[in-house]
């Protein structure tokens, strides 16, 4: 991974980055998004833990392949051994590793993970100063955190991240107590006042107008969307919709990469939200296999899949040596229990 992300940050423009969303930042999304104008894409949350203690959740949460970059790999952690062991593993396949810091759930705040991290604020500090201090530049260390209710403790930790060598931080205008109310711009510009590292600002950006216009208002140097990525993946192209195009490109991109069927369909589900009719929008939500998709799609737009030659995938030969732990594997995302939409809009919008 040769780019260099804070160079890209520091280029005179909106920088426009992809989130961090649990089932939907997979390499197959990020393909899709890096053709429609989207400069940085982050991985879903991995938790850190599991990915340094087990070789199935190292297979099953991470793949990439050579345009896919630049990448930041997002870990849910809360030792220094997970996080360092874990951003370690992963440094030779990606630009940088993030620690989420925002993540709202039940089951993430309880488990001492997420936003549960912002009442740790010398623990934060201590994670991000280890892994600075183990992997060297270019690679960026960096946070995602949302706004507490005292702004001025949010100033504080901000310019104690500084301080520990955090590359660049992302700011939810939110607090973690927020769900869907407007985000707070009053408090992410006093933010900004107060900090002299390169800020993303994430939350409401639902078209390209709502990106350029967080990005004006907040003086920070990336934009993030979500919720808006996902039912638009050109979003940051300027398209008010998904367009058709988008959608074909989806299927080229399904067909050469291996995709399970419930990624695919989900995505596709998002992405005709604003662009079926009701009645058409509930069929095809019901859809249960991919060929009833594909026929779907060929009978309603008049387009298929493209076939070509399959996605070479980036061979990752994770450096295990320094684990001594035993062998377990924690996949929370296949808990029944997990709100699925929750999950998705608000942990990581």
């Amino acid at each position: 991974m040769t780019t260099d992300v804070m160079v890209t940050l520091k280029e005179p423009r909106m920088i426009k980055i992809c989130a961090p969303m649990v089932r939907y930042s997979k390499l197959q999304f990020r393909t899709l998004v890096r053709r429609y104008g989207c400069d940085i894409c982050f991985t879903p949350m991995i938790l850190a833990d599991s990915f340094v203690q087990s070789s199935k959740a190292r297979d099953n949460e991470f793949t990439t392949h050579e345009g896919d970059e630049p990448l930041i790999v997002q870990f849910a952690a809360k030792t220094v051994n997970d996080f360092v062991g874990a951003s370690v593993m992963v440094a030779p396949y990606c630009n940088g590793v993030d620690l989420n810091c925002g993540c709202p759930q039940r089951w993430a705040m309880q488990e001492g993970y997420g936003a549960n991290l912002l009442k740790k604020p010398e623990l934060i500090k201590d994670l991000v100063y280890q892994v600075r201090n183990h992997i060297p530049k270019p690679f960026t260390v960096s946070a995602k955190i949302r706004l507490l209710k005292d702004i001025r403790k949010t100033i504080t930790l901000c310019q104690t991240l500084e301080k520990a060598g955090a590359s660049f931080l992302t700011i939810h205008a939110r607090t973690p107590e927020m769900r869907n109310e407007p985000i707070d711009l009053d408090n992410l510009k006093l933010l900004r006042d107060c900090i002299q590292l390169p800020l993303i600002a994430n939350g409401d950006v639902k078209s390209l107008e709502n990106a350029e216009f967080l990005f004006k208002e907040s003086r920070c140097e990336g934009v993030m969307s979500a919720r808006g990525i996902l039912t638009n993946p050109a979003l940051f192209s300027g398209y008010p919709v998904t367009p058709l195009v988008c959608v074909q490109d989806w299927l080229n991109i399904t067909s050469t990469m291996s995709t399970e069927f419930q990624c695919f369909h989900h995505h596709l589900v998002f992405m005709l939200e604003k662009i079926l009719p009701k009645k058409d929008r509930v069929l095809f939500n019901s859809l249960q296999n991919k060929s009833s998709v594909l026929e779907f799609l060929e009978n309603y737009y008049n387009i298929k899949p493209n076939a070509s030659n399959l996605t070479e995938l980036t061979r990752c030969n994770f450096s295990t040596s320094h684990v001594t732990c035993k062998e377990k594997y924690i996949n929370c995302w296949e808990d029944d229990s997990t709100d699925f939409l929750g999950c998705i809009f608000n942990m990581n919008s």
